[in-house]
């Protein structure tokens, strides 16, 4: 797949989660709910190879996914030490990307207790 048509997937299933909006971040495509960034997109980002989508994850899940499958996940930089996880667009069917962004959705949208 071409790179604009790996972001057609991805702009597609995060501007269907309700209160998502999208604005350039950083040169990249990246996707809000409630003001937190729950998704950006990746376009070889500083040549590093990477089509891909990075969202963040459940404490432990960055290094399971990436321990379970290094050719789909990966430790992005910048945001990677918070437990951020990079997925390669071409690598995962649109039901797993979903999946994956719902999560991220759900996780950045939901108000943290005080």
């Amino acid at each position: 797949m071409r790179n604009q048509e790996l972001l057609r997937r991805v702009r597609r299933i995060c501007l269907a989660l309700p209160g998502a909006s999208e604005k350039l971040s950083h040169g990249e495509p990246t996707f809000f709910v409630n003001k937190r960034v729950f998704a950006m997109f990746s376009n070889d980002h500083h040549h590093d190879g990477h089509i891909a989508v990075i969202v963040p994850a459940k404490p432990g899940d960055q290094e399971a996914l990436v321990a379970a499958s290094p050719r789909v996940y990966y430790r992005p930089p910048y945001v990677g030490i918070k437990g951020w996880v990079g997925i390669e667009l071409s690598e995962v069917s649109d039901d797993e990307l979903g999946a994956h962004l719902t999560e991220a959705w759900k996780l950045i949208g939901n108000p943290r207790p005080k």
